[in-house]
């Protein structure tokens, strides 16, 4: 696993001054990635990091002779419009082009002139989604969650036999995974009343969001290799957030017995920014499994995922209905969770996930699956803090929720912080529900 280095030196600042700022997520020790252009423009979408409240422009910057040669070539696989070739290449290019724009950015680096004119202000800027994701493959990886879901079905038995031994996860579509800012509306689906004696087509009444990690695939494997467990970050390249909607109705009619389909299939909305393993080091923590559960079998089980499988990365979600966006009041909170409530750590999902030989790819994309806690507060999706609707949740504007209404938003963020260094954020991802068609 990554180590500390110097580009996580706390008292390290940069020459940009908006990267000094306490209420940074952008800090000199993050440098996330995004794929990037101004707005309202025709220009090229192209590779960029984030620094204070601006983004490197690394096609631009790959034009200049500031770095050297070696991170030239690094560079030009940033000026396309995905990180796929840049990805593929491995943590030891990845660490360089790291380090490279952390030591142009210090206080004091001689690049800083014609660094400037590399900058783009974020608030200009518009972004996709960074990779072209071949497959999506959603985990369940928060116990608590699975729990609390199984109560609703099975109250006697929330928690299904394989839970405690397998990573379970099921294969989700590419294809509607969409970047931060876009909307979608309510989708229809085959939709069983409990009165009624045949399904119906209809919009659905139970759209839900699910408060997850999103988790992007860099160097692949070749068919039939399995990764060891030690080995399995190697294969991963960043983290984003990730709220993969949910059609509860339509789920509840289709999922038997093959799991999820159009409940699913319809949005899946990530963030931005991609922060690199190796920006999260000074906050990674032990993993345990209690003893009283299962421990894992060989293959997923190793003394380094032990000593730091977990991230300590604090997470929220808030809603804006419109009634707050007419009275001018802020978004409210629904949950505050951590990824560190993982059942499996990202390096066992990455190790399941081939241990049959599956062959990932660059650019693939793991959902880590509802991250709830095990306090009230902190359910990461509507469908635990309501019991299945069962138990409306009151909003400081007066309204209530079971579901989400047409023009509610939901915004979600995540943070890394530890004391004596700063904090590592992953920016903001929102989308909005509107209307059936």
């Amino acid at each position: 696993m990554l180590t500390l280095n110097q580009t996580h030196n706390p008292n390290s600042k940069s020459w940009l001054a908006s990267a000094n700022q306490a209420n940074s997520d952008f800090p000199i020790q993050n440098l996330p990635f995004s794929v990037f252009r101004r707005k309202n423009s025709h220009e090229l979408f192209r590779a960029g990091v984030a620094i204070g409240d601006q983004i490197i422009d690394l096609k631009q910057l790959g034009q200049t002779t500031l770095l050297s040669k070696d991170i030239t070539d690094i560079l030009a696989t940033c000026s396309g419009e995905s990180l796929n070739t840049f990805m593929s290449m491995g943590q030891p290019s990845w660490s360089a082009l790291r380090l490279a724009l952390f030591n142009a950015l210090k206080e004091g680096a001689a690049e800083e002139s014609d660094m400037r004119d590399c900058l783009v202000a974020q608030k200009d800027a518009e972004h996709k989604v960074a990779a072209n994701i071949g497959d999506y493959t959603d985990f369940y990886t928060s116990i608590h969650h699975a729990t609390n879901i199984g109560r609703l079905f099975r109250p006697e038995n929330p928690l299904l036999p394989n839970y405690q031994w397998i990573p379970i996860a099921y294969h989700g579509r590419s294809s509607s995974i969409v970047i931060s800012g876009e909307n979608f509306r309510r989708p229809h689906g085959q939709i069983k009343h409990p009165d009624k004696e045949h399904p119906t087509i209809e919009p659905s009444k139970r759209i839900d969001y699910e408060l997850e990690v999103g988790i992007f695939i860099g160097k692949g494997n070749a068919l039939g290799d399995a990764i060891p467990l030690d080995s399995a970050e190697e294969h991963i390249f960043g983290l984003c957030l990730l709220n993969d909607w949910s059609a509860r109705d339509i789920q509840a009619w289709e999922y038997q017995p093959l799991g999820p389909f159009l409940s699913k299939n319809f949005a899946s909305v990530i963030s931005p920014w991609i922060v690199t393993l190796e920006a999260l080091v000074p906050y990674r923590t032990e993993w345990s499994r209690s003893s009283e559960d299962p421990q894992p079998i060989p293959y997923l089980e190793s003394p380094l995922n032990r000593e730091q499988g977990s991230i300590d990365m604090q997470l929220e979600v808030l809603i804006e209905t419109d009634l707050h966006r007419q009275s001018e009041l802020s978004p409210e909170r629904l949950c505050a969770s951590n990824f560190n409530h993982a059942y499996w750590t990202m390096s066992q999902m990455v190790t399941h996930h081939t241990v049959n030989g599956c062959n990932l790819r660059s650019g693939d994309f793991l959902g880590s699956g509802t991250m709830s806690g095990d306090t009230a507060g902190s359910e990461g999706a509507l469908i635990e803090t309501t019991q299945g609707g069962k138990k409306p949740i009151q909003l400081t504007t007066g309204e209530q929720r079971t579901f989400l209404e047409d023009g509610d938003k939901i915004i979600m963020r995540g943070r890394c912080e530890k004391e004596g260094y700063p904090t590592i954020g992953f920016g903001e991802l929102s989308s909005t529900l509107l209307p059936a068609k």
